[in-house]
């Protein structure tokens, strides 16, 4: 039936539930799925930290904070802007913040503890808002951003944040290079060539940019951009820049089919997206988190 409706088949009520709801829904939840991947590999990349992720790192608390901050005031209702425009400054902040932490030659226990101390100041700021929202519905939105979901979304929706992550993407794409030689050490990459300064400040606003705009569309969901560049990131001979179109792609793909399991389980409330994606992939940063331990442990025993 599906592929009939897509090809100019079925009826007008099938063709409006098809192209007006689900399509929609899945186009949503891949798109925000494949901005998460690749700004994930992006940040991995120039912080050389299997564990950075936009949202163990505050960048999605942090704009997903600003969000709700311009719903509260009703800001929103001023333009269709607003909204997408506070989600891409919260997530900018919070990642100039994490990169100024990693400048000071943070080591990797540091970089998790400031990111999760800003995801612990955005979550303490919003469940602030929400004991002090003037009304039912002002609350039962923030909660939706706050816990992350695709369901409702609209062509409009995503094609007023999609300039934003093409945008980020191309950023990204431009500085592929540049995460590559990065990964031989910051004096390795400058005697190549190299503009150490441009590159993190590129990496900074595409992944600004993409974390924005997926969470000014679907809301707070994180992990995704930890799982998807960990399974990439050994079949592309761990090239940060190799890693991020896949990386992207598999996100999507992961992010989609969690939705449709979202949307097809029984009950009378349809689970929120975001914390289906933090029960898949918090068990998965435990394990790298783990993994990644075993070495210094042995170092130090040694």
């Amino acid at each position: 039936d599906l592929l009939g409706i897509l090809f100019g088949g079925g009826d007008e009520v099938s063709r409006r539930i098809v192209f007006d709801i689900r399509l929609p829904r899945a186009l949503a939840a891949w798109l925000v799925g494949a901005t998460l991947g690749v700004s994930g590999a992006a940040l991995q990349g120039l912080l050389r930290n299997p564990l950075a992720e936009p949202g163990v790192l505050g960048v999605s608390a942090s704009a997903v904070l600003c969000a709700t901050l311009v719903i509260f005031y009703g800001l929103a209702g001023l333009s269709v802007l607003v909204l997408p425009a506070a989600a891409i400054i919260g997530a900018l902040t919070a990642t100039l913040f994490i990169a100024a932490v990693a400048r000071r030659g943070a080591n990797m226990i540091v970089l998790i503890l400031a990111g999760v101390g800003l995801s612990s100041f955005a979550g303490a700021m919003m469940a602030l808002l929400m004991n002090l929202a003037p009304n039912p519905f002002t609350l039962s939105d923030m909660v939706n951003w706050t816990l992350g979901s695709v369901a409702y979304r609209s062509r409009d929706d995503i094609l007023l944040v999609l300039p934003f992550m093409v945008f980020g993407l191309g950023v990204l794409w431009r500085e592929r290079r540049g995460l590559s030689a990065l990964t031989l050490g910051e004096e390795s990459a400058h005697a190549l060539g190299v503009n150490l300064r441009r590159l993190r400040y590129g990496v900074i606003a595409g992944t600004g940019l993409m974390t924005g705009a997926g969470v000014a569309l679907a809301g707070a969901i994180g992990f995704l951009g930890i799982i998807a560049p960990h399974i990439i990131r050994p079949f592309v001979g761990y090239d940060p820049a190799r890693s991020l179109l896949p990386s992207g792609l598999l996100a999507g793909l992961i992010l989609v089919v969690s939705d449709i399991a979202v949307r097809l389980l029984p009950g009378a409330t349809e689970l929120k997206l975001g914390v289906v994606a933090a029960l898949i992939g918090a068990p998965v940063f435990v394990s790298i988190a783990i993994k990644g331990a075993k070495p210094v442990q042995g170092a130090r025993h040694g």
